[in-house]
């Protein structure tokens, strides 16, 4: 005897071994025996053998009619016996029988499983439901092989090409097009993003980046809605000064400027000038919202995406020949020793009578020409003068720093600015400490410095930045390191020498500095009744969502400009056409190319002194992932131009460590770049989340 039974959701035949009261020992053709209780049994039969039972039962199930079989069926439950005499006319052979039980099982979209070896046939509305669905899945699975077609034919089918973006960077995975992709790029072994390059859906890696960037950050598109830009305030007094700013050839959001004025007997006030959107933004309206969504300006070279709308910037910008709204800080200082006799902060509107271009002036305005009063310039002898307070403002800092337990800062380290005009890239080498850079520098820490102790003096919270030592021996990990941290009280940022420092330079491009420009206002205005009326009172919990938000965003587009460097740094590769380049070595298997800040990685160099010069061989490069491949072809000598302490920030940086530790190729830049305040200064003291690495130079 041969039983034909259920098991585990499938149909098996065997031939019964024995029986013991509701358990059958059964042998499969395999050899293998099983037991089967009672109520799994559908069909005893004789012949044929089970084998054949199978085969000719799954051959006999194929010929089946499903929609007779439905019909015949009618609304109500069956067992498969009593559909089989109706079926086939006569009570079903064993092989009929279990053909029925095959067609029954395979298709519950025609039939319900009931129990075992029971049914209950599908109403008509579910069935044709069902069918038109089964039907739909069969179209979209021959529209989505059309698309791996095309695709695997490196052309993006038209379907697709809206899609492009949400595919790549935001994709539902569930919709025929993903599925395609996916599934071409299985059979093509490529990554989504190189088989979007190769079909045209993103046309080149320069946009790839960008739009991943844009998508991410910017889903609504990089405009402004339309809104009323205020009018200037029509009632503040003007300063009886000429400032002048000193910036980038290719910096348009002007927040800066400086005026000097000599008052006799050896006395001079100094007044450093900050625009002042914060008279016409405030807390809550329109623009405030813009500028909140934003964080900061995104620069990138040859290109930026402002925190403010252009109308807005081309209003409060200090540009030349007008004069703007400012927040003023005054400060008289005798010349004899160049000691500040006090300091004054006004709100009024500053006449700016230049605007001074670093690119004019760099090679005129040099440590030597200053010494020898030589050259001619404009604003020659206030640069004079603010360059003899500005060392003296250098030397008070670096008082203070070693009063902190920590050593000089070190100046010889070389930035980078990049040029882009029609897809070509020039990289600039500037060296760091330049007199305009350093009088700047000096000028805003101390402006930072100071208006942070007003805020703090009146009682009002403000957004600062404080760094000291996180941590101790033993602690692991980056303990003892020098930390950056965003406050709402006044705190000392050891690495620049200041008993406080809260950015209040950049309105037009930080929203912290908006923020705390807000505050300073209030300050001036209210005096000791600021605290009732600053938009953020003491322990406002808004302000600490805005420190919690501005962190996030300010790295992301600090991540993104690192990255958008590092694609313009592998373009001058090819534009140059350079393969043999001259390295500085870092730390390690770290490389900087002399030339361009462009780092690379290389595994198993053999063991090179720090500083030490030597010559690449560039093999290959990637724009997409950004990697870099090269080998040493010798040791030249040892560096004098990149400075020691570079070589060493780059073993303490912790941003170039993570970068190490999630992406062996593609690291970021380990130089820290400085902003056009030139807040931030090298050597062991300065994380790179303090200093203005999102820079104007690229505007």
């Amino acid at each position: 005897m041969n039983l034909f039974f259920e098991e585990s959701g499938d149909f098996k035949a065997g031939s019964m071994m024995s029986q013991a009261g509701e358990a059958y020992q059964v042998e499969l053709a395999s050899g293998k025996r099983s037991k089967v209780k009672a109520k799994d049994v559908l069909l005893q039969f004789a012949a044929p053998d089970p084998v054949t039972l199978i085969e000719q039962a799954r051959a006999a199930a194929a010929d089946i009619d499903l929609e007779f079989l439905w019909e015949v069926a009618g609304q109500e439950e069956f067992g498969f016996a009593e559909l089989g005499a109706e079926y086939f006319g006569h009570a079903p052979q064993p092989v009929e029988a279990a053909s029925l039980i095959f067609a029954l099982h395979t298709a519950p979209v025609y039939f319900y499983k009931k129990g075992r070896g029971r049914y209950k046939a599908a109403p008509e509305a579910s069935l044709k439901a069902a069918l038109a669905g089964i039907e739909k899945k069969k179209q979209q699975l021959l529209i989505q092989a059309s698309y791996v077609e095309e695709l695997k034919q490196h052309r993006l089918p038209e379907a697709m090409k809206p899609l492009a973006l949400q595919l790549l960077f935001k994709p539902d995975k569930n919709t025929i097009e993903y599925k395609a992709l996916a599934e071409a790029c299985d059979a093509l072994q490529m990554s989504a993003s190189r088989l979007m390059l190769a079909t045209g859906g993103i046309r080149s890696p320069k946009e790839l980046h960008l739009a991943k960037f844009y998508f991410e950050h910017f889903p609504k598109g990089l405009g402004f809605p339309t809104i009323t830009i205020p009018a200037l305030p029509s009632d503040l007094p003007v300063a009886d000064v000429q400032a002048f700013s000193i910036d980038d050839v290719t910096t348009t959001e002007i927040d800066d400027a400086i005026s000097v004025v000599e008052l006799g007997d050896g006395k001079l006030r100094v007044g450093i000038h900050i625009a002042a959107p914060a008279l016409s933004i405030a807390r809550g309206d329109a623009i405030d919202q813009l500028a909140r969504a934003r964080m900061s300006t995104v620069y990138m070279p040859g290109d930026k995406i402002t925190m403010l709308p252009d109308d807005l910037v081309d209003t409060y910008t200090l540009g030349a020949g007008q004069a703007r709204p400012a927040v003023s800080l005054y400060a008289t200082l005798d010349t004899a020793d160049w000691s500040v006799l006090n300091t004054e902060t006004k709100i009024e509107a500053v006449p700016i009578a230049s605007n001074l271009r670093h690119n004019d002036l760099d090679a005129l305005v040099t440590e030597e020409n200053l010494a020898n009063d030589a050259g001619d310039y404009p604003h020659k002898a206030e640069i004079a003068q603010i360059w003899k307070w500005a060392l003296v403002l250098e030397q008070g800092r670096m008082a203070k720093r070693e009063s902190f337990g920590m050593k000089p800062e070190q100046t010889n380290r070389v930035d980078f600015n990049f040029y882009v005009e029609d897809d070509v890239v020039s990289i600039v080498r500037r060296k760091r400490g330049a007199p305009l850079d350093k009088m700047v520098a000096e000028l805003m820490i101390f402006a930072n410095s100071t208006w942070g102790k007003l805020m703090a003096d009146h009682g009002i919270p403000g957004i600062y930045r404080a760094q000291g030592v996180a941590g101790g021996r033993g602690q692991g990990g980056w303990a003892g390191r020098m930390q950056v941290r965003m406050l709402t009280h006044a705190a000392p940022h050891q690495g620049l020498g200041v008993d406080q420092y809260a950015w209040s330079t950049s309105p037009l491009r930080r929203y912290t500095d908006l923020v705390n420009q807000w505050q300073i206002i209030a300050c001036v205005q209210h005096g000791v009744t600021a605290p009732l009326v600053a938009p953020f009172k003491p322990k406002d919990a808004d302000l600490f969502a805005i420190v919690s938000a501005f962190d996030a965003a300010y790295s992301a587009y600090n991540d993104f400009q690192t990255n958008m460097e590092r694609y313009w740094c592998l373009r001058w590769l090819e534009q140059e056409q350079a393969r043999q380049v001259d390295a500085v070595v870092l730390k390690d298997e770290i490389l900087r190319l002399v030339e361009i800040p462009l780092v690379i990685r290389l595994p198993g160099m053999p063991q090179t002194a720090r500083g030490a010069q030597v010559r690449l061989d560039i093999l290959r490069w990637d724009e997409v992932d950004l990697s870099v491949e090269a080998r040493i072809l010798e040791v030249l000598g040892t560096v004098t131009d990149i400075g020691e302490e570079e070589v060493l920030e780059a073993e303490m940086d912790a941003e170039l460590e993570n970068a190490l530790e999630l992406a062996v190729d593609a690291l970021p830049d380990e130089a820290v770049a400085a902003s056009d305040d030139q807040e931030a200064v090298a050597g062991d003291s300065v994380d790179s989340s303090d200093s203005d690495k999102i820079q104007p130079q690229a505007e």
